[in-house]
């Protein structure tokens, strides 16, 4: 099969309902209670070409009053797809970077590993693919010496400002609110300095180089009043775990416990955003607040929700007067009274609640989420990681199966990175014991068995001394642990071996924290499966806030495939239902939630239990992320919360729900 595709899939592929249901009113132009002015761009990758095209004319608008271009820019992954389109323009279009200087905005300190900086990405980004010279380009020296960090820092300011002072600050914003390595408490008036970075922006760097390097609980940053003495300030922020952090910087109040309020001062700051990083500015999460609306469904459906929850009644209880007191006037002139509004809006919540989440058969199914038929449904869900199927939707996968549908699994990456050594030992000594107590006395010279265990282990020891990454064959190891722990889940969910796929997607497979880029070959894996399937009904990820991207890559690869088999005639779209879950990262805000299944006290525990059965994920796993909750805890918290949430709007009381939304091609 030809694809046509390019070498590289992106989010584009994604429908336009995909990435926030609400995005009929989420590109209002009201902006009362913004602080800072803010773009918001449906897709990150629109948001990156935008950035990079500004920061392009400022570049050349320099080299037409021959003069130089200074940028403070940093590493990172936000930052990552502005670098790409701007390494495409000098390639593509002839942008020269001949007049640029950069001034590398932080850096790690000390660090003597130049593989675990952000001068290192940068390189590998933005500055080994154009043609700044290279003595136009500042960083922190390796080997520059704790006693020797004051007199640099003063040197660093003073090259500044010998340049003329930064043209463009690139930032990002970090989860404590700081700019560049300044976290809370940092004074306004702070310049390049040494600091002590805090918990939130240590994990960070857990999260970029995929393990705890002890060298980097310190830093040398720009300070404030060097960002701040930037001609242009972008700040960019992508993702809804960057939702909350990115409502304090831009609608709170000016405090040095949020450093990025602070740029609340500045006279040429732009905040650009995708649609996720968004969602909690009042303009986008309760537009009614800023400015009249246009009255869509769903529009009401949050609002009333918001009002509910506000107010602590249920949805029937609310009066006319509530709705006066609280900006929602234009519905009581619309609809004629509360209680029509209430009514619709109570209905339309009441009919996302089914038991059978594959449709119940010889049923009217006329206000049920999933059809009637066909029965039993063909089911096939994509997980990214070998768990996320039972952590998202653990108790409905179940329910499926008892329903008697045809249950099949596809794990699409192997998941290996997020297995630690320790992990890979314990399964080696088992090996090991194994091998010695059955097979031992009965070879000489020793077993392949033993000699694979002392070169594995080995292997351990040196990759913990250089602080290197895993071998080809430690990662398949790791692979392996993670497959059978997929089966193990599966088989306690009653889903036949036969029915686990295995799709290993090249993309995942780099042994490192960041990817490669998703590819035909990915994609061809996915066609290939639901050709074979040919299911009914789809559900993918929806949980966009995984750090690491993985879930966005592998929802990406399965709407192109769908796409793909549409186009060509060997799947026929029509036929199937596709839905996205969430829970290991996030949950469905109730107001977009299309289908809820409720799960009983027994259902919830045989979830957790088989969320269990992947052991190699508990309390030692490298990827937890900013939640301190195992992802057992995180599910069932989730769960219960959007089960009380219902009973608070005035619905039925259960024990838990998972909440689905549809995806439409």
């Amino acid at each position: 099969m030809d694809l046509n595709l390019s070498s590289q899939i992106t989010i584009h592929e994604v429908p336009e309902n995909f990435l926030s249901p609400r995005n009929d009113y989420e590109k209002s132009l009201v902006t009362r209670l913004e602080k800072l002015p803010v773009q918001i761009f449906h897709e990150r990758e629109d948001g990156a070409v935008f950035i990079a095209q500004e920061i392009a004319k400022i570049i050349r608008a320099n080299q037409v009053l021959d003069q130089q271009c200074v940028l403070a820019l940093p590493g990172g992954t936000t930052p990552e797809m502005i670098y790409q389109e701007l390494v495409r323009k000098h390639q593509e279009e002839g942008l020269d970077f001949s007049n640029v200087v950069v001034f590398n905005l932080c850096d790690y300190f000390p660090n003597d590993d130049d593989k675990l900086t952000n001068y290192k990405s940068l390189c590998d980004m933005l500055f080994d693919h154009v043609n700044i010279p290279a003595d136009q380009i500042h960083t922190i020296p390796m080997d520059l010496q704790k006693e020797d960090v004051i007199q640099f820092c003063e040197r660093y300011e003073k090259k500044i400002k010998q340049y003329g002072g930064l043209d463009v600050a690139l930032l990002g914003i970090g989860q404590s609110g700081n700019v560049a390595f300044n976290g809370p408490g940092s004074w306004e008036k702070s310049t390049t300095r040494l600091v002590k970075l805090d918990a939130p922006m240590q994990r960070d760097v857990l999260r970029l180089f995929g393990r705890d390097v002890s060298g980097h609980t310190t830093a040398i940053t720009m300070g404030i009043s060097t960002v701040m003495s930037a001609k242009h300030v972008f700040l960019t922020a992508w993702g809804d775990d960057k939702a909350d952090i990115v409502n304090k910087c831009v609608e709170g109040q000016q405090t040095e416990s949020v450093p990025a309020t602070i740029l609340q001062k500045h006279t040429n700051v732009r905040v650009f955003l995708d649609v996720t990083a968004s969602e909690k500015l009042t303009r986008v999460k309760y537009p009614w607040l800023v400015a009249s609306c246009e009255w869509t469904p769903r529009l009401i459906r949050a609002a009333i929700v918001w009002l509910s929850l506000k107010l602590d009644k249920s949805i029937l209880k609310l009066t006319d007067t509530d709705y006066r007191e609280n900006g929602l006037e234009e519905l009581l002139v619309n609809f004629g009274s509360a209680y029509n509004v209430n009514i619709q809006v109570f209905n339309d919540l009441q009919h996302t609640i089914t038991g059978w989440p594959g449709g119940k058969p010889d049923a009217d199914d006329t206000n049920r989420p999933e059809r009637a038929n066909p029965f039993p449904k063909r089911v096939l869900i994509f997980s990214p990681h070998p768990d996320d199927d039972i952590i998202s939707m653990g108790g409905t996968l179940q329910r499926l199966v008892t329903q008697n549908h045809d249950v099949h699994v596809a794990y699409e990456t192997s998941g290996n990175i997020a297995v630690s050594d320790d992990e890979v030992t314990r399964f080696m000594h088992f090996i090991n014991g194994f091998d010695q107590l059955f097979f031992q006395d009965q070879l000489d010279p020793p077993s392949p068995i033993s000699e694979k265990y002392k070169e594995i282990k080995q292997m351990l020891k040196d990759k913990k001394a250089t602080g290197g990454i895993a071998t080809r064959e430690l990662l398949t190891i790791k692979g392996l642990i993670r497959r059978g722990e997929a089966r193990m889940a599966c088989t306690f969910s009653n889903i036949p071996l036969s029915h686990c796929h295995f799709l290993d997607l090249p993309f995942y497979e780099t042994g490192r924290i960041k990817k490669g880029p998703l590819t035909e070959t990915d994609v061809l894996k996915v066609c290939e499966l639901i050709k074979e399937v040919q299911p009914n009904q789809i559900f993918i990820a929806g949980d966009l806030a995984d750090p690491h991207g993985t879930h966005r890559v592998c929802t990406d690869a399965v709407l192109a495939a769908l796409k793909e088999l549409s186009e060509t005639g060997e799947f026929n779209l029509d036929t199937c239902k596709i839905w996205m879950y969430r829970g290991a990262w996030a949950e469905w805000p109730i107001e977009e939630i299309e289908m809820a299944v409720p799960l009983s006290p027994s259902e919830l525990q045989a979830k957790k239990k088989a969320i269990l059965k992947h052991q190699s994920q508990m309390d030692d796993a490298p990827f937890l992320g900013d939640d301190d909750r195992l992802f057992w805890q995180r599910s069932e918290d989730r769960n219960r919360g959007t089960a009380d949430l219902y009973n608070k709007l005035g619905l039925a009381d259960y024990e838990a729900i998972e909440a689905f939304v549809e995806c439409k091609l």
